[in-house]
């Protein structure tokens, strides 16, 4: 199978000196009358004394509200910073912040700090202290943090006086010098520090190491691997190398909860949390087939660790290793070579840059092209930050398209990879190539992006270079639909439902005859068909606006009796039952783990897609795909268990493996024999017709990052034409190739029932669904049957159907068929419960 390319603080207020100044006394309109009245008994003294007292007290807590925390509600604020002390030497005793040498330079910066806010008026009145958290070699880098306690209203007044101060002590011109033995300092700066990182809320550790040699630290969130990590906790590892080395960290296990807002991981290349020296932030769970991996532009690193209250997961495991400063660019000679970003395919280190002057043979121009191309954000018109640039060309940044190409018309080029301080990526790899200048593409069509395609693929309805120009301006021949827009789309593709040509050409034209009824998807039924109870429409059309019970028509009927008419209700996360019946049992069809970006191509990542399950005659090999729908079932085709020389049908044969991801390596995988085979009584043969069978184990499993069920379809779910699902399993990779050794992943697109029907030759049942690539290229072969494909639906995927059959395996206009999973769900619960 050939997977497709793509807390407060405030100081006391004024006094309540002017409180009497509130109260004041009515006069008497009649002083004869009051003379001459009888005085208020005791009763109408308490009385008037309390609401004189409630009066005073109301007022009084006003003007103490007003004074007190209106005038003085003030905010923490703290700023990480770092700053270069040119006049001292490094001594091994400033790595131990115990070390009386420690605290004697430390009181010297704290104390200079104080006198550099006192500069800025907006700063001194807000400072309260300053504390040292490290120092580094460069001559001496001091770490720390700054606490200011801010009123309301004046944080972005104070970020911006920090700021300036960045500037001013940045600057070369600028040195700090007091009295004689004072300190000498520049280049500081400084950043607010994240507030997620400063609530008191949580309990705070920290950690020092210093790798030397070729030694290797481990490094582990708090109770790993034994339990899952602690909540409401901060951690932090302060880890150094020795002069003239940087850092790589490097983590083999990864297991975080998904949203960063409540777990993460942050690296920054620095040893004070300083969001200008941030690396990256982390969440999630990333595969140890494709694990994190950074790598610092010094000898030091900081890792902070964040969690909340709840929904604790397993954590990591990493390991820290010294590598020789690393060295990138140089001279490039030849008629082709390649070069990559540093530590390319991970992330590469911040604050770097590279040339590379390349240079080929005299007469010969040159072709640069990039297969993966992740360079931290920006857009090739806009790259404030990282970049790679080609000399007098272009200047790339963002993620490009693979494969993008820049053409130089002269036998000498400069490329120049640079990396700010902050926010790094996956990085790049690429190629260099000759051309003759009066054939950039020989034998080939030339893309406006200067690609070059085999001249076959011109007008041919795909988009082979990228930016449509091989489909552009085209004459078609008679089996092609002509758009009005001048591209050109297969002929079976007209009024199939989508709009392919992109300006409604191919669905021109495409009225029902008489006696049928058009549905919104543009199929035809019959006028009889509509209301009938029945989704005789793919999209359900047929039975919109019938008068009558709604529940015979229902798409989900609810535990409170409520019926849905609603196309595929279940598990698509909102409550349409009010009870939320249609929500219930939707713990399936969730990955546990990040999709990485460096992925593409062919192989699937480790955990991507963990209800895939390898079926294995014992003892020999891996047979047919199934996937995981509770933990005892499995779902595969009726054909994987036929009985031929090999007793198929027979649970004995069988050993099911799941979470695998690579066959050379079973260990890794859980293992389970089968206790039963259903094969579906009606399955066909010769047909293929009803190919679907289910499995049970013989002792269930229990789900993980890498086993869990995929979501079951309703018997009334539909998918529609033109939508993107995925195959995926460890079949051949071509037509009477091998197995693959590493699970394969492939996109293919859903194909109108009918347009398939005529291209597989009649056929087509009511009980299979057609998907593929029309072109070719990309398709399940052998070894693949019994795997599922998956159609994804909010944050959950769904098992659409079962790989059956298909003639060859990627053949152009013979797409893949799969077992209608809908159709049969009354069977799957009727067997399994399910």
């Amino acid at each position: 199978m050939d997977p497709m390319d793509g807390g407060m603080r405030y100081a006391p207020g004024s006094s309540d000196k002017d409180w009497d100044q509130a109260v004041t006394f009515l006069p008497a309109s009649d002083n004869k009358k009051l003379e001459k009245k009888r005085g208020p008994g005791k009763v109408g003294i308490i009385v008037g004394v309390v609401i004189l007292a409630a009066v005073l007290a109301l007022i009084i807590g006003l003007l103490v509200w007003h004074f007190h925390f209106r005038r003085d509600l003030r905010l923490q604020k703290i700023y990480t910073g770092t700053l270069r002390i040119t006049n001292q030497d490094f001594v091994d005793a400033y790595e131990n912040p115990d070390s009386a040498e420690f605290q004697r330079l430390a009181d010297q910066v704290m104390t200079q700090l104080k006198s550099m806010y006192s500069e800025n008026s907006q700063l001194s009145k807000y400072y309260i202290g300053s504390r040292v958290q490290a120092f580094s070699e460069g001559s001496v880098i001091a770490y720390y943090e700054s606490e200011f306690a801010v009123p309301a209203g004046q944080e972005a007044a104070v970020d911006q006086a920090v700021g300036r101060l960045n500037d001013m002590y940045s600057s070369k011109f600028r040195r700090v010098v007091e009295k004689q033995g004072s300190l000498v300092f520049d280049h500081v700066v400084s950043s607010a520090l994240d507030t997620r990182l400063i609530s008191k809320a949580r309990t705070s550790s920290r950690f020092a190491s210093h790798t030397r040699s070729s030694a290797e630290e481990i490094i582990k969130s708090p109770g790993f691997p034994d339990s899952p990590y602690s909540p409401n906790s901060l951690v932090q590892w302060q880890l150094r190398g020795d002069p003239g080395h940087v850092l790589k960290l490097s983590f083999d296990t990864f297991n975080l909860e998904e949203d960063c807002a409540n777990d993460f991981i942050r690296v920054y290349d620095s040893l004070v949390a300083m969001d200008k020296h941030l690396m990256a932030e982390k969440c999630g769970f990333y595969s140890p087939s494709n694990p994190l991996t950074f790598v610092s532009s010094r000898n030091v690193m900081l890792l902070t660790f964040v969690t909340n209250e709840e929904g604790n997961y397993p954590g990591f495991r990493a390991r820290v290793t010294q590598i020789s400063d690393f060295s990138c660019g140089g001279k490039l000679g030849g008629s082709s070579g390649t070069f990559t970003s540093p530590n390319f395919p991970s992330y590469y280190p911040p604050n770097t840059t590279c040339q590379w002057d390349i240079e080929v043979p005299e007469g010969k121009f040159i072709k640069l092209k990039f297969p993966k191309f992740m360079v931290s954000s920006g857009s090739q018109n806009s790259c404030p930050g990282d970049y790679v640039q080609v000399v007098g060309k272009s200047t790339l940044c963002g993620q490009q398209p693979a494969n993008t190409m820049v053409t130089v018309s002269s036998n000498k080029t400069t490329v120049i990879f640079r990396s700010d301080l902050s926010q790094v990526d996956r990085g790049f790899n690429a190629t260099y190539e000759v051309f003759e200048p009066t054939d950039p593409c020989p034998e080939k069509f030339q893309c406006d992006n200067k690609r070059c395609i085999d001249p076959d693929l011109r007008c041919d309805g795909w988009n082979d270079c990228g930016d449509s120009t091989d489909e552009r301006k085209c004459n078609c021949d008679a089996k092609m639909i002509q758009c009005r827009n001048g591209f050109c789309k297969p002929m079976f593709w007209r009024c199939d439902g989508v709009n392919d040509c992109g300006d409604d050409t191919d669905e021109l034209g495409c009225g029902c005859q008489a006696g049928q009824f058009k549905c919104k998807n543009d199929q035809c039924i019959s006028e009889k068909q509509k209301c009938d109870g029945n989704n005789d429409c793919k999209d359900g059309s047929d039975e919109e606006g019938c008068s009558r019970d709604a529940c015979k028509v229902s798409t989900f009927q609810c535990d409170n009796a409520k019926c849905i008419t609603k196309a595929n209700p279940e598990c698509d996360g909102v409550n349409d039952c009010g009870d939320n019946s249609d929500e219930s049992n939707c713990n399936c069809g969730k990955k546990a783990y990040t999709m990485s970006r460096i992925v593409g191509g062919q192989e699937a990542d480790m955990g991507e897609f963990p209800w895939q399950v390898s079926l294995h005659v014992k003892n020999v090999a891996h047979v047919c795909g199934a996937s995981i729908i509770s933990e005892r079932w499995l779902v595969t085709a009726a054909h994987c268990v036929q009985d031929d020389k090999i007793k198929y049908s027979q649970p004995g044969t069988w050993e099911a493996f799941l979470g695998l991801h690579t066959q050379r390596d079973k260990t890794k995988a859980t293992r389970r024999n089968l206790k039963q085979i259903i094969p579906h009584p009606s399955y066909n043969p010769y047909t293929y017709d009803y190919d679907i069978a289910l499995m049970e184990l013989d002792s269930p499993v229990t789900y993980s990052a890498t086993i869990r069920p995929i979501c079951l379809p309703t018997s009334k779910d539909v998918f529609p034409t033109g939508e993107t699902v995925t195959i995926t399993g460890w079949g051949a990779t071509r037509e009477g190739g091998s197995g693959a050794t590493v699970l394969q992943k492939a996109k293919v697109r859903i194909i109108n029932s009918t347009v398939c029907d005529t291209l597989m030759n009649g056929q087509i049942t009511s009980r299979m669904i057609c998907a593929g690539n029309l072109a070719g290229g990309v398709d399940a072969c052998q070894g693949d049957s019994g795997g599922p494909m998956t159609y994804p639906t909010n944050d959950r995927t769904f098992l659409a159907g079962v790989v059956s059959w298909g003639d060859g395996c990627a053949r152009k206009d013979k797409p893949g068929i799969y077992t209608n999973v809908p159709k049969f769900r009354g069977w799957i619960k009727e067997k399994t419960g399910v």
